[in-house]
């Protein structure tokens, strides 16, 4: 299925906030998933006064796919009385080809498709990493630790790529892109790897997360940011956007990263989205942001993004 390039400019382009900083598991023992719509509206009141329109559920606090149609129903009608949409779907350490829940992951991955068609998201995003580490959950940073790898194994490999592109085939069908998501040690954990990993999915509709923060914040030599969105520019597809600083000292080998605003990390937006916008990215943003009140500096993100994303269709040419 061919589509034309959507022509969103800096007024309109969907940004959505993240729900990663709310948990799914409340301090009285229930899930999210078991709240009341009353409850639901407590927590988005705040994406709303942050001034977001979008917003990613993101399966670490809401799995949509996993609510029964009724109280998706009521979900989105709560979502859209709060004058929010969805643009896009999340999901966060349900890896395909993890070695214990694999399989269960896959039919979830098949239902999360199937939830973005019918509350009207057109993107889904998906990664190959796995839940923390006991090491990772008690660092301050988790990625300071390290966690889960992907094996260096050519039949795992081959497994991921004919997952994916069974779920590439399944939002093929539906209308649906697909972004995996760059992660340290994944199959997506360098930019050869990940466009090396979307070549051989080989789908129109299958491209890059080019979430680089997840890599540059890491404790550990790093291609340089421009080399890798160079690499990943011409596969980008919802892109997962945050910034970190970044300390090298080459007499100590001491590497120090630390969450910071789009548009204070060591990543350069402004020339970042231009290398996406000269392929013709045409998807929609995700703010996310470790660390403090997380929400405001996504929202203040947001407002980095409106000012440097094109004026007007004519600069998207």
């Amino acid at each position: 299925m061919t589509t034309k390039p959507r022509r969103w400019t800096r007024d309109n382009w969907p940004i959505a906030a993240a729900m990663i900083q709310y948990p799914n598991m409340l301090n009285d023992g229930r899930s999210v998933q078991d709240q009341s719509v009353e409850e639901w509206a407590d927590t988005l009141s705040d994406v709303v006064d942050a001034g977001f329109t979008e917003l990613d559920p993101t399966d670490s606090w809401l799995r949509l796919a996993d609510l029964t149609p009724a109280r998706l129903e009521s979900f989105m009608s709560l979502v859209a009385s709060l004058g929010l949409t969805i643009p896009a779907i999340s999901t966060s350490r349900r890896s395909v080809i993890d070695a214990r829940h694999g399989d269960d992951h896959l039919a979830y991955s098949h239902r999360v498709i199937d939830a973005a068609k019918a509350i009207g998201a057109g993107s889904v995003s998906f990664g190959l990493f796995e839940p923390l580490t006991d090491a990772q959950m008690k660092a301050l940073w988790f990625w300071t630790v390290e966690g889960h790898k992907n094996p260096d194994d050519t039949a795992v490999w081959s497994k991921a790529v004919r997952r994916i592109r069974e779920l590439g085939r399944h939002a093929e069908d539906l209308g649906i892109e697909i972004s995996l998501e760059m992660y340290e040690d994944t199959y997506l954990g360098t930019s050869e790897s990940a466009v090396r990993f979307v070549e051989e999915v080989a789908l129109a509709n299958v491209g890059i997360n080019a979430d680089l923060g997840n890599l540059i914040r890491l404790h550990r030599p790093m291609e340089h940011w421009q080399e890798m969105m160079a690499k990943v520019a011409p596969y980008a597809k919802y892109w997962h956007v945050k910034n970190y600083t970044r300390t090298e000292d080459p007499a100590s080998g001491v590497i120090v990263t630390h969450p910071a605003p789009l548009e204070s990390g060591i990543i350069n937006y402004r020339a970042a989205i231009r290398m996406a916008l000269a392929h013709r990215f045409a998807s929609p943003f995700l703010c996310e942001h470790y660390g403090g009140d997380g929400l405001s500096v996504c929202a203040s993100n947001r407002e980095y993004l409106r000012r440097i994303l094109p004026r007007d269709q004519g600069q998207m040419q």
